[in-house]
């Protein structure tokens, strides 16, 4: 089945195809609806507010996103240690509520990128990440990304940066500059971002990218947001880094000013460096947030964050 701003030939996106079951339960709905909403009990009617039946009367494939069990991929979590081969901690959100997913994924979360301080007598939450950008991200992965294709959602943990990949890049129609200024008028799973809404995880539709940014306002390190065919990236650096910006590495920030983008060799070359020592401060400065490096070997450059 093709996914696109809607279905070839219909004016269905895919959410609202029938979901080849009508024996779905909604237990982990229910409870969110309890908990946020102060709802009572789940019933038909609430299911059919949310529209999770389709013109047969039969559920859709927004409905089992949200059903406790279902068929679809969910959520790759890894934490790393010092390197991708060497993998701390790993969960795997699948065929579960989507619901459930997100809940799992910011307790991970919380357990590696918080922690409490003590300041005489008080004691309050440290984020070493934004908690407001991680939740942003991980719901506008969740209400964004293809549902017809196998891929889960990876978040990549890591001690300077968090990094998450959602399959199936942006819908049709939409610019990468019009999705990080949250101009999203179209959205792929209209069903799926209205149920996201009316729980709060959500504040407006479109408004992720902005709110991500506005988490980090005033930081010295700021996320980053890359788009292929294939997927959408988003990098939520942490407020604090072990890396620390030397001498060496203020004068690359310096030469990289007023959005220059310049290969290695062009710094070396206005540095009066060697090709080594500007690829190690190059390479220090990328890991731990501050440049970013585009394309691969010697048509690689590098530009401020």
């Amino acid at each position: 089945m093709k996914e696109g701003r809607n279905l070839e030939g219909s004016n269905l996106h895919f959410e609202e195809l029938a979901c080849g079951s009508n024996q779905l339960t909604f237990d982990y709905l229910e409870k969110k609806l309890k908990e946020i909403l102060g709802v009572s009990k789940l019933t038909d009617d609430i299911l059919r507010t949310f529209g999770f039946y389709n013109g047969e009367k039969l559920y859709n494939i927004a409905a089992a996103l949200f059903a406790d069990d279902n068929k679809f991929s969910g959520i790759d979590m890894a934490r790393f240690g010092h390197s991708i081969s060497e993998i701390m901690d790993r969960e795997t959100y699948s065929g579960i509520s989507v619901l459930k997913q997100y809940d799992m994924a910011v307790a991970m979360y919380e357990r590696y990128y918080q922690y409490d301080k003590i300041d005489g007598i008080e004691r309050r939450k440290v984020d070493i990440i934004p908690e407001k950008a991680f939740r942003e991200a991980v719901a506008n992965a969740l209400v964004h990304r293809t549902w017809d294709n196998n891929p889960h959602i990876r978040i990549s943990m890591f001690a300077d940066r968090i990094e998450i990949s959602s399959p199936g890049g942006l819908p049709k129609g939409l610019t990468k500059e019009e999705y990080i200024n949250g101009f999203i008028s179209d959205l792929r799973n209209p069903i799926v971002a209205n149920v996201f809404f009316r729980l709060h995880l959500i504040e407006m539709f479109g408004t992720g990218i902005k709110r991500i940014k506005e988490a980090y306002n005033g930081a010295t390190r700021q996320p980053s947001f890359e788009v292929t065919d294939n997927a959408v990236f988003v990098v939520l650096p942490a407020f604090t880094t072990t890396y620390e910006i030397t001498t060496d590495n203020k004068k690359v920030m310096e030469v990289l000013e007023d959005g220059m983008r310049l290969s290695s060799s062009e710094i070396a070359d206005k540095l009066d460096w060697s090709k080594s020592k500007t690829i190690r401060a190059l390479n220090t400065l990328h890991t731990s947030g501050y440049i970013k490096r585009k394309g691969n070997g010697r048509g690689t450059t590098y530009s401020i964050n």
